[in-house]
């Protein structure tokens, strides 16, 4: 059968750390096998964590004691990426139990620097951890703290719905803003665009139906949602002397004052078909899980008046070189 159902699961990193998000996605246990959902996407940095606000002790030309501090700390809560680790053990038991492939977003270290990578990593639910995919372009004050990634983690998965291979792939957060990068991956022939990300505004959800309409395929968006800058311990001091003694927190704002008691990250994620309709979501305010059923029909429908890299493509003229090692 073509049809089968997909999710987006919008969760926030817990304030307690790596190993209290991973028991709170495996919450979801019921819910993701009751629904029969067959491909799940979690946000970006969801395992390790998107510090909002903070700026790691750093202006150009300094960089603060404290802020050396809090990266290590940073460091220390990211994960290795191997299948030797318990933390990716544990996902696989769960997307095993659940009959559910996964795409997680999450801050990945490894053994051979320091440095650490925004990535993506896809967990079969009958092969277990099979792929990852590293941001290639951090952005802003996110390239303090994360690497780039390269060519050789532009991954796609293909995994089985039934008698149905279903390949998957995508990009994380802005690297979705990336038009070479988008026909890249157009050329590998998805089904289904995965954009984890913690863009909780509304033109990224616009963002999202274009991607969907122009690549013709569906697309999974999964925002994390997180409470305050006061809960989380992200931002910085409340101007106000007697609210900093409080312990209370905000987050900057564009016009130089402040964001008070409101989320750092309001969720927002979607799901899309591959018209550039929105088909579940967005949700905002909370956590909690979106479903739709998809019908790879439909991929092959819309791709009858417009196929990006296909019969729509003019490699005579055009031609993009990528480098994959």
């Amino acid at each position: 059968m073509s049809k089968f159902n997909v999710a987006a699961l919008q969760l926030g990193s817990s304030k307690d750390g790596t190993e209290a998000t991973i028991e709170k996605i495996l919450t979801y246990k019921d819910e993701i096998i009751s629904k029969n959902i067959k491909l799940c996407v979690l946000p970006e940095a969801l395992l390790g964590g998107y510090p909002k606000g903070n700026n790691f002790g750093a202006w150009l030309g300094y960089r603060a004691l404290q802020g050396k501090k809090d990266y290590a700390e940073y460091h220390k809560a990211a994960i290795f990426v191997t299948k030797e680790n318990p933390q990716i053990i544990k996902l696989e038991e769960f997307a095993k139990e659940t009959d559910c492939t996964l795409v997680i977003g999450c801050i990945e270290k490894v053994p051979e620097h320091s440095s650490c990578y925004c990535s993506m990593i896809f967990i079969d639910a009958k092969l277990g951890y099979v792929a990852k995919h590293r941001k290639t372009m951090p952005t802003g004050s996110e390239r303090l703290i994360w690497a780039q990634g390269d060519g050789s983690t532009l991954s796609t998965h293909t995994f089985k719905s039934g008698d149905q291979d279903v390949k998957i792939g995508g990009a994380i957060c802005w690297e979705n803003l990336c038009p070479l990068l988008r026909f890249h991956m157009y050329s590998k022939n998805m089904s289904i665009w995965c954009a984890p990300t913690v863009d909780a505004r509304e033109i990224w959800r616009s963002v999202m139906k274009t991607i969907a309409y122009e690549g013709r395929m569906f697309l999974i968006s999964s925002c994390q949602f997180v409470p305050s800058a006061t809960e989380m311990g992200y931002g910085m001091e409340h101007p106000d002397p007697a609210l900093a003694a409080e312990g209370k927190r905000v987050l900057p704002q564009w016009d130089g004052g402040h964001q008070d008691d409101m989320p750092c990250i309001n969720g927002g994620s979607v799901i899309v078909n591959p018209y550039g309709d929105i088909i579940a979501g967005p949700i905002l305010g909370k956590e909690g899980l979106i479903s739709a059923e998809v019908d790879l029909d439909l991929i092959l429908q819309s791709r009858y008046d417009f196929d990006p890299t296909g019969h729509y493509n003019r490699p005579d003229i055009f031609k993009l070189t990528v480098n994959e090692e």
